[in-house]
C-alpha cells in the first residue's frame, strides 16, 4: 500500500511505502513471539495480537471504509507487576511501531502549569523521527563510512601550506601559467592522491586506530528555557534553540573514535529530512502505539466530591486524542484516529466504571490479567528467552564463576517469591528480582575471588540464605 502526500496545489509529491512487518505475523505467531519473553496472560496477548492484526486488516480495506475503521482500544486490568507494559512494549519492538509508555498521573488539564496530554503525542512523533532517521542512516552506512575514510585521510595528509605571493604575480599565474608550475601542481596532485590512498588502505586495515588525530566537532549549545509561562514550551524552546548558531571546536581524539563521529556527520548530510519527516508522521498515524499507565489513578473516586486537576480534567483531555484528532508538533499536524491506545491499571480502588463514561467508551475491550502464583514464577524463571535465571548466570560467567541452578532450587525461590508477596506489597515478578539479588549478594560480592569454581543453587541453599527473613514477617517487608 501507498500513502501519497500532495503539496498545497494538489500534484503528488512524494510516495511512502506502508511498512509490512505485520503481514507475516497471525494473531497466533504474535502470540508465540510474546511467548518467548512473558509467561502466561493469553487471553492480554490475544486481545493485542488481535488489535495488530486488525490494522494490517484495515490497510486491505477500500480507501473510503478505511478511515472509517477506528482501532479497538485496549484497558488491562491487573495488578503490578504481571507483564502489562512488558506485553505492550514486546509488541512495539515486534512490528518496529513507534511506541511511548506515560503515566497518567504526569499529566494536568490543560490550563495548569504542567505538562498536557497533547505532549504525549508530540514525544510519539520524536520517537518515530528518531526511528526512521536511525533506519535511514543504517541504509547509507557503507557510503558514509566510505566519504568519512576520505575525509579522514585528507585531515591526516593535508593541502601543503602555499607561501603568500602578490597580487600582480597570482594574476600572472592565472593568465599565462608556465609549464613548468603546471607540472609542478599536478605532480602535488598526484602525490597527495596517492598518499591519501595509502593513509585509507591503512585506515581500512585499521593499523591507524590508536593514532590521534585533531577534528572539528559541533558543539551542542544548550537549551533555552523560557520561564513564567504555564502549559508545554517544548516547541518554543526548540525554535529559539535553532536560531543559534552551532559552533565548531577543534578537538583531539583517536583515529576509531574519529571515523565513527565523521560517518554519523557523513550519514546525516546522505539521509533526506523531509523524507524521514514524512515518513515518520505515517508511521505514528497508522502505527503509533500508546501505553497510559496507571490510568486507575485518574479514575474519580465513587462518592469524591470537589474539581481535581489532575482526574476528570485529565480523562476530559485525553478523550479527543482517544477519540481521534489533529495534534500540533513542530513536524506538523499529526492525525490521532488510526493510533492503538493501551491504557493500564491496578484498580485496586477505583472501578474502570469510575471513569468518564465517554473515556470508558473508548476503549471497548478489557482485558484481566491474573496475579502470578508459584508456577508461574518457576516458568518465569526458566521459560523466557532471557530469563532472570540466565541472566545471573552470564553475568557471573565474566568472572569466571559458574553457578547452576537446580529445578528443586528454582521451586524453592519461586515458593518465596510468593510467600513474600502474600506478607507484604504483592508486586508480582518484580519480587523474584529482590528475591534473586538477595540469594546471590556473596557471590556477586566474592565473584573476583571465586575464579573457576561452581555453585550449586538448590532447595538447601536457597533455604539456608533466606528463610530467616521469610519466617521473621518484619524483615520480610524491609528485606524482600
Amino acid at each position: 500500500m501507498l500513502k501519497k502526500f500532495f503539496g498545497g496545489n494538489g500534484e503528488k509529491k512524494e510516495e511512502v511505502k506502508e511498512i509490512k512487518s505485520e503481514e507475516f505475523l497471525t494473531p497466533k505467531e504474535i502470540v508465540r513471539e510474546l511467548d518467548k519473553y512473558i509467561v502466561g496472560q493469553h487471553e492480554a496477548k490475544k486481545a493485542v495480537a488481535i488489535a495488530l492484526r486488525n490494522r494490517w486488516r484495515r490497510q486491505r480495506l477500500p480507501e473510503d471504509m478505511r478511515d472509517e475503521v477506528a482501532p479497538k482500544n485496549i484497558i488491562m486490568i491487573g495488578p503490578t507487576g504481571v507483564g502489562k507494559t512488558e506485553i505492550a512494549r514486546r509488541l512495539a519492538k515486534l512490528v518496529r511501531a513507534p511506541f511511548i509508555k506515560v503515566e497518567a498521573t504526569k499529566f494536568t488539564e490543560v490550563g495548569y502549569v504542567g505538562r498536557d496530554v497533547e505532549s504525549i503525542i508530540r514525544d510519539l512523533v520524536e520517537i518515530a523521527v528518531t526511528m526512521v532517521k536511525e533506519e535511514k542512516m543504517e541504509e547509507v552506512k557503507e557510503r558514509a563510512k566510505e566519504l568519512a575514510y576520505d575525509r579522514l585521510a585528507e585531515i591526516m595528509v593535508p593541502e601543503p601550506q602555499t607561501h603568500p605571493q602578490s597580487i600582480q604575480s597570482l594574476f600572472d599565474v592565472f593568465l599565462s601559467p608556465s609549464k613548468s608550475q603546471t607540472s609542478e601542481f599536478e605532480k602535488e596532485q598526484s602525490r597527495l592522491r596517492d598518499e591519501r590512498n595509502r593513509i585509507k588502505k591503512l585506515l581500512k586495515e585499521g593499523k591507524l586506530d590508536d593514532e590521534v588525530v585533531e577534528i572539528a566537532v559541533t558543539v551542542e549549545t544548550p537549551g533555552v528555557n523560557v520561564i513564567g509561562i504555564g502549559g508545554d514550551l517544548s516547541n518554543i524552546q526548540d525554535m529559539l534553540s535553532s536560531l543559534l548558531p552551532k559552533p565548531k571546536k577543534l578537538r583531539k581524539m583517536k583515529v576509531k573514535e574519529a571515523l565513527r563521529y565523521l560517518t554519523q556527520e557523513e550519514a546525516q548530510k546522505l539521509i533526506d529530512m523531509d523524507e524521514v519527516i514524512r515518513e515518520a508522521i505515517h508511521r505514528v498515524e497508522n502505527q503509533g502505539i500508546v501505553f497510559i499507565d496507571e490510568i486507575d489513578k485518574v479514575a474519580a473516586r465513587s462518592g469524591g466530591r470537589g474539581p481535581d486537576v489532575s482526574r476528570e480534567g485529565v480523562q476530559r483531555d485525553l478523550l479527543p486524542i482517544v477519540e481521534g484528532c489533529k495534534v500540533s508538533t513542530k513536524y506538523g499536524l499529526v492525525r490521532t484516529d488510526h493510533i492503538l491506545f493501551i491504557a493500564a491499571g491496578a484498580f485496586h480502588i477505583a472501578k474502570p466504571s469510575d471513569l468518564l463514561p465517554e473515556l470508558q467508551g473508548r476503549f471497548p475491550i478489557r482485558v484481566e490479567l491474573k496475579p502470578l502464583t508459584k508456577d508461574d514464577f518457576v516458568r518465569i524463571l526458566t521459560e523466557p528467552k532471557n530469563a532472570l535465571t540466565k541472566q545471573y548466570k552470564a553475568l557471573l560467567e565474566t568472572e569466571g564463576v559458574e553457578i547452576e541452578f537446580t529445578q528443586d532450587g528454582i521451586e524453592e525461590i519461586a515458593r518465596i517469591a510468593e510467600e513474600a508477596n502474600s506478607k507484604a506489597e504483592n508486586i508480582g515478578a518484580r519480587r523474584l528480582h529482590t528475591v534473586l539479588e538477595k540469594l546471590l549478594e556473596d557471590i556477586s560480592f566474592n565473584a573476583p575471588d571465586m575464579k573457576g569454581q561452581k555453585v550449586v543453587i538448590d532447595r538447601e541453599y536457597v533455604r539456608r540464605r533466606l528463610e530467616s527473613i521469610i519466617e521473621d514477617e518484619d524483615l520480610t517487608k524491609y528485606i524482600l
